[in-house]
């Protein structure tokens, strides 16, 4: 079986996931603290909701097939094939009422992401990549995803979520990789990368990412032309510390800086 013959289900996955999320976006809705610590980590009604469907799904045209998501756990991880979800990646900013969050979606097969795609439903974009090429369907219509070239971090845009997200040490190191770009702007969780794999910047650098964060954009980012890896330049489908880049000058350079 291709990753063909699972197309149009992740396209149903990601309408309906979407029709579920929506009437909840901008609206009075109930968030909840997951975290046990002084950080904030919220979750909310859409994101259970959204999740507790497309897990449904799953399990009803493929039962054979593992699921991995952020708000319900881990289910038969070990299958050749594995679903990875994030509902809402991006809750501070949809409980913000800002439209930077979508809803990440990936196949995994063997361990590998072989596909994914990221839906934000309120602005109606999706984002979609199988390693090979990589794609746009949005409002202006449907395109092929490229990443632009970019000769050094001095000529380079870097985005991050937010540095109070790393702990003080990677915090002090993203700072090397800060000063020697261009320009450097936060937020955006998984529309940064989505944006790096349209061309519109060159550099994002995370850390403490978890697994459904990171493995629905890895076919996306490399399908456009792009590099994704850990800071040790590892596979990054696993999460943790992760660099991705449009041209792979830019990704040897921010690497040295990291690692220096």
């Amino acid at each position: 079986m291709t990753v063909i013959d699972f197309t149009a289900f992740i396209g149903r996955l990601a309408t309906t996931s979407g029709e579920t999320i929506l009437p909840f976006f901008r609206t009075s809705l109930s968030v909840d603290n997951k975290s046990n610590a002084h950080e904030f980590d919220p979750v909310t009604e859409a994101d259970r909701a959204a999740e507790a469907l497309m897990r449904r799904l799953i399990k009803a045209n493929f039962p054979q097939h593992g699921i991995v998501g952020e708000e319900f756990g881990n289910e038969r991880e070990d299958a050749d094939y594995v679903w990875v979800l994030d509902p809402i990646d991006g809750t501070k900013s949809f409980i913000s009422g800002f439209p930077l969050w979508g809803t990440l979606i990936a196949l995994l097969h063997k361990g590998t992401p072989v596909f994914g795609m990221m839906h934000q439903p309120f602005i109606r974009e999706r984002f979609y990549g199988d390693s090979g090429s990589a794609n746009y369907q949005g409002p202006l219509g449907e395109r092929k995803l490229a990443v632009r070239r970019c000769a050094s971090l001095a000529e380079a845009t870097s985005f991050t979520t937010s540095p109070l997200l790393m702990n003080a040490a990677d915090r002090e190191v993203f700072g090397r990789v800060e000063r020697a770009v261009r320009l450097s702007r936060y937020g955006g969780d998984c529309y940064s990368y989505c944006m790096l794999a349209a061309g519109h910047l060159d550099l994002v650098v995370e850390t403490e990412l978890k697994p459904y964060d990171i493995a629905a954009l890895i076919p996306i980012i490399t399908g456009a032309g792009g590099v994704v890896t850990t800071w040790d330049g590892k596979p990054a489908q696993n999460g943790g510390r992760i660099i991705a880049a449009g041209d792979p000058r830019v990704h040897e350079a921010a690497m040295k800086l990291l690692n220096s």
